[in-house]
């Protein structure tokens, strides 16, 4: 494996944590607070819910609506005289979301990096693509989808390797974990809660935990599609831990 390892550092694993972009419906921009009105008119299992409520309820997982708080990450060095296999992970979170996601942008320019992450063609890239927009931020060139062959997209997600061309199927970060015995990553929190916790508790740190071990069950995942055990030992690497190293760069 050990060729395996080596390309393994390629490879950028990645979950964000998104929020409504504001923490009640009448704090937007009265444009704003009747576009929400009419999409919510047409959102699933609204159960006569009022807009206000959908809107705290629902609103992050538009990017129209919502904004990032953090963006986990986590990738692979591997030390071929050693033998050694490292994890190194980092989490991006700022007092603004355009500060999140400048800095965020710097490491996606370090290197040519594939990214990974679970249901990330359907929800996290495009989520991100967008906000930056919003942010006035320019798409980094592993971002640019526009004008390019399918092969030519350095991405990867956990979710459409399991489906194997069944594109009805959806599987969850947190089934796939069971199945391969990895340690589930909803230990105290799911996302259906990072709002009420990031307005209600002040839990960004929480977060930011949360965060990071979804990238590392989505990183352990994509190790089993290899044949590895789900428990695979590494040595981990926090770089939120180490003053000295305020983005990831590989070696």
């Amino acid at each position: 494996m050990t060729g395996f390892f080596e390309q393994l550092s390629d490879i950028l694993f990645l979950d964000i944590e998104t929020i409504s972009g504001t923490k009640s419906l009448e704090e937007l921009p009265p444009r704003m607070q009747e576009e929400w009105k009419k999409k919510a008119q047409y959102l699933p299992q609204r159960e006569d819910k009022e807009p206000a409520e959908l809107y705290f309820e629902k609103a992050g997982i538009y990017a129209e609506f919502g904004r990032i708080i953090c963006v986990g990450v986590g990738y692979f060095t591997y030390r071929k005289e050693e033998d050694l296999l490292q994890y190194r992970t980092k989490s991006f979170a700022a007092e603004t979301e355009h500060e999140l996601l400048w800095t965020f942008r710097e490491l996606l320019g370090k290197r040519d990096w594939t990214l990974c992450a679970h249901n990330g063609k359907e929800f996290d890239i495009p989520y991100l693509c967008r906000r930056m927009l919003a942010n006035q931020i320019p798409l980094p060139e592993v971002l640019q989808l526009a004008g390019k062959r399918p092969w030519e997209i350095r991405h990867l997600d956990t979710l459409e390797l399991w489906k194997f061309g069944d594109y009805k199927h959806y599987t969850r970060l947190d089934l796939l974990a069971a199945l391969f015995d990895i340690p589930s990553s909803k230990d105290g929190i799911d996302g259906s809660e990072v709002n009420a916790r990031y307005y209600h508790a002040n839990g960004l740190d929480t977060i930011r935990d949360y965060c990071l071990r979804d990238v590392e069950v989505t990183a352990r995942i994509y190790l089993a599609y290899q044949g590895l055990p789900g428990n695979l030992e590494f040595d981990r690497i926090n770089l939120d831990e180490d003053a000295s190293s305020d983005t990831p760069a590989p070696e």
